[in-house]
C-alpha cells in the first residue's frame, strides 16, 4: 500500500512538472493551474467511490456550474461581498441539486471539487478584470480541465481494482447462522439412580 502511494505521488509530481514545462512551450496557460488541477484531478482518481465515469462527470459539472456562477456575477450581480455571497450560495445549491437529482450517482464531493477548481484558478483574474470574463474564463477552464484530466488519469491508472478498506476486512458471521451446539454428555445410569 505504501509503495502504491509513493508511485501515485511520484506520478502526480511528474505530471505537475510536465504541465508547467510543456504548457509554456506550447503556449498553453497550464503553468498557473498545474498544481491545483493536477492535485484535484488526482483526488477524483484516488477516491474509490462510484465509478470513474461518475466521478469525472461530477467534477465536470461542478466546474461548469462555477463557470456559470462567474457569468451570473459578471452580468447581474454587483462586484461586492454581497454579490460574491449570492453567487457562492447559488453554485453550492445547484451542485447539491445535481447530486440529489442523480440519486447520488454523482457524488456531491466531486461536484464541489470541480467548482472549487474553477474558483481557485479564475477568482483572482475575475476580480482584477471582471469585464474580460468571456475572453479570460475559457482559457482558465480549459487549463484546469487539462491538468485535472491528466491528474485523474495518472491516479486512476495507478489504482486499478482497488477495493475499499471496509471490503478487505473479514465480515463477522451473520446473526442467523446457527451456533455450534455444545457437546452433550451421556451418563450411564444404573438401576435405581436418577438421571
Amino acid at each position: 500500500m505504501q509503495r502504491s502511494t509513493l508511485l501515485c505521488g511520484a506520478l502526480l509530481a511528474v505530471v505537475a512538472g510536465l504541465l508547467c514545462l510543456v504548457g509554456e512551450a506550447l503556449g498553453l496557460d497550464t503553468q498557473h493551474v498545474a498544481l491545483v488541477g493536477g492535485a484535484l484531478g488526482g483526488v477524483v482518481g484516488l477516491v474509490q467511490e462510484r465509478t470513474p465515469a461518475q466521478r469525472a462527470i461530477g467534477f465536470l459539472i461542478g466546474l461548469f456550474v462555477a463557470w456559470l456562477g462567474f457569468a451570473v456575477r459578471a452580468l447581474y450581480l454587483p462586484d461586492s461581498a454581497s454579490g460574491r455571497a449570492v453567487a457562492a450560495v447559488v453554485v453550492v445549491a445547484v451542485c447539491v441539486a445535481f447530486a440529489a437529482g442523480s440519486g447520488n450517482r454523482l457524488p456531491l464531493w466531486t461536484l464541489l471539487l470541480g467548482a472549487a477548481a474553477m474558483v481557485a484558478v479564475y477568482e483572482e483574474s475575475y476580480t482584477a478584470d471582471s469585464p474580460a470574463f468571456l475572453a479570460q474564463s475559457p482559457s482558465a477552464a480549459t487549463g484546469v480541465l487539462l491538468a485535472a484530466g491528466i491528474g485523474f488519469l495518472a491516479t486512476s491508472l495507478q489504482w486499478p481494482g482497488r477495493t475499499p478498506a471496509a471490503a478487505q476486512t473479514e465480515a463477522p458471521p451473520a446473526d442467523d447462522e446457527p451456533a455450534e451446539e455444545a457437546p452433550t454428555r451421556e451418563f450411564a445410569t444404573t438401576e435405581g439412580e436418577r438421571p
